[in-house]
C-alpha cells in the first residue's frame, strides 16, 4: 500500500526540479553570474561625489575694466572713496561653489571653453593653461579646471552702463552641455554686475531664499551617480529574471515535459506554486546579493527594501508566467518577453533625469516599485513615507501575477 504524499513535499521535489533545470540553462546561468560579479566592480568606480563648482571665466578681467571705466566715473561724479569701493567689488559675491576666471584675451576663453585650451589650477591658487594642439606639457601638482561658462564685456562696458548707452552687447559662451538654467542664471548674473559696476540699484528687490526654493533643498547635497544608480541596479535584476523564468516555462511548455509532470500525483496548483516560489526565490535572492555588494541597506530602511524587493520579485516572475505560457522558442521567447519588458522600464528613466513625472508614467505597473526604491535608498524615505506607493504596487502584482498565472493555468490545462 503506498503512502499518500503531501503538497509541500510535491512542491519541494517540483523546486529541486526547478533548480535542476535552471542549472542546466548554461546562457541565462552565465549571464546571472557575470551580472552579479560585474556589475558591482564597475559600479564602485562611479562617481561617488558631486562637484557643485560652476566656473564662471571673464574676459577682459575685472580689475581692467574697473580701471577702463573710471575715467567716465570721475566725470560723473564719482568719488575717489566710491571707486575705491569700486575697485574692492566682488562679482562673485563670494557665492559657494562659483569660481571666477579672468582672461586677458577673449580668444583664449572661448578656446578654454571650447576644449582645445586647457584650464589648470596649481597648488597655490594659480591658473596655467595648456595648448593641446601644440602638444605642451601638463603642468605638475596642478588640477584641471574646467570652465562651464564664460562672459566678454565689450570695450568701455561700465563706462557706457553709466551713461545710459543702449544697444551694449555682452557675448555669453557657453559648453554645449551647460543647463539653459545655468545660461539664464549668467545672464542674471551680467545683468546684476552691470549694475553693480555702474554704482546702480537693481531695478528689482530679491526675494528672500526661503520664498523661491520649492520641496527640500539639496543645495551642497546633490545625489552621486552611484546613487542615483543602486535603485536603478536592484531594479533591473528584478527584471532580468523574467527572461530566465521565461525561457524555463517556455521550454516546458514548448516540450510538454509539463504533461509528464501530471502524470505524477502532482496537480496543477503545484506546478504553478513550483514556478512561483521559484521564480520569486532566484529573483529575490539575488537583488538580496546585489543590494550586500553595492550597499543601500540602513538600519531605518531595510525592512522598507526586503518588502519592496519581494514585491517586485512576485510582479516579475507573474510576468515571466505569463510571457512563458506562450510556449515559443529562444528567439520567440525573448522577442516576446522584451516586448512586454520594454514599457516597464520606462519608469526607470525618471531616475536618470529626474524632475516631473509624467502622469502616463505613474500608471506603469513598476513605477511604484521603482519609486520606493529611489526614495528608500536615496531620500531616506521610510514606511509612513512610502505606503501610497506600496498600496498601489500591491494591487498592479495582483493584476500581473493573476494575470500570469491564469494563462500558464489554461495553457497547462490544454497540453
Amino acid at each position: 500500500m503506498s503512502r499518500a504524499v503531501s503538497r509541500p513535499a510535491i512542491i519541494w521535489a517540483l523546486l529541486k526540479k526547478e533548480f535542476k533545470a535552471y542549472s542546466r540553462d548554461t546562457v541565462y546561468l552565465l549571464l546571472t553570474l557575470l551580472v552579479l560579479i560585474a556589475v558591482p566592480i564597475t559600479f564602485r568606480f562611479l562617481p561617488d561625489s558631486v562637484d557643485e563648482t560652476i566656473t564662471l571665466a571673464v574676459s577682459p578681467p575685472v580689475s581692467a575694466l574697473i580701471e577702463d571705466g573710471k575715467d567716465t566715473l570721475r566725470d560723473l561724479g564719482a568719488t575717489e572713496e566710491q571707486l575705491a569701493e569700486l575697485d574692492e567689488a566682488d562679482l562673485t559675491g563670494e557665492q559657494e561653489g562659483l569660481l571666477l576666471l579672468e582672461f586677458e584675451d577673449e580668444g583664449q576663453m572661448t578656446g578654454v571653453i571650447e576644449g582645445t585650451i586647457e584650464a589648470w589650477q596649481t597648488a597655490d591658487g594659480e591658473f596655467v593653461f595648456r595648448d593641446k594642439e601644440a602638444d605642451e606639457d601638463k603642468p605638475d601638482n596642478a588640477e584641471r579646471v574646467n570652465v562651464d561658462i564664460g562672459i566678454a564685456f565689450p570695450t568701455g562696458f561700465i563706462s557706457q552702463v553709466a551713461t545710459g548707452k543702449d544697444d551694449i552687447t555682452v557675448t555669453v559662451y557657453s559648453d554645449a552641455g551647460v543647463p539653459d538654467e545655468i545660461k539664464g542664471a549668467m545672464r542674471s548674473f551680467v545683468r546684476e554686475a552691470a549694475y553693480q559696476l555702474a554704482g546702480k540699484e537693481l531695478p528689482v528687490s530679491i526675494p528672500a531664499e526661503e520664498s523661491i526654493i520649492l520641496g527640500q533643498d539639496r543645495s551642497g547635497d546633490q545625489v552621486t551617480l552611484q546613487e542615483k544608480t543602486r535603485p536603478l541596479l536592484l531594479f533591473m535584476i528584478l527584471l532580468m529574471e523574467t527572461f530566465s523564468m521565461a525561457s524555463l516555462v517556455s521550454t516546458e511548455v514548448l516540450q510538454r515535459t509539463v504533461t509528464a509532470v501530471l502524470v505524477t500525483p502532482a496537480k496543477v496548483g503545484d506546478f504553478l506554486a513550483a514556478k512561483t516560489i521559484f521564480g520569486t526565490a532566484m529573483s529575490f535572492s539575488q537583488a538580496l546579493i546585489m543590494l550586500a555588494l553595492i550597499g543601500g541597506i540602513t538600519a531605518e530602511n531595510w525592512s522598507l527594501l526586503l518588502v519592496v524587493l519581494l514585491m517586485g520579485a512576485i510582479m516579475f516572475t507573474g510576468v515571466a508566467l505569463f510571457v512563458g505560457s506562450a510556449g515559443k522558442d529562444f528567439m520567440g521567447q525573448l522577442f516576446y518577453a522584451m516586448l512586454f519588458t520594454i514599457p516597464l522600464l520606462i519608469p526607470t528613466l525618471s531616475i536618470m533625469f529626474p524632475g516631473s513625472v509624467a502622469p502616463w508614467v505613474r500608471i506603469i505597473p513598476t513605477y511604484p516599485i521603482i519609486d520606493v526604491l529611489v526614495r528608500s535608498t536615496v531620500y531616506g524615505a521610510t514606511w509612513s513615507d512610502s505606503w501610497g506607493s506600496l498600496a498601489y504596487a500591491a494591487a498592479w502584482l495582483v493584476v500581473l501575477y493573476g494575470a500570469g498565472l491564469i494563462a500558464l493555468k489554461r495553457k497547462v490545462e490544454s497540453l
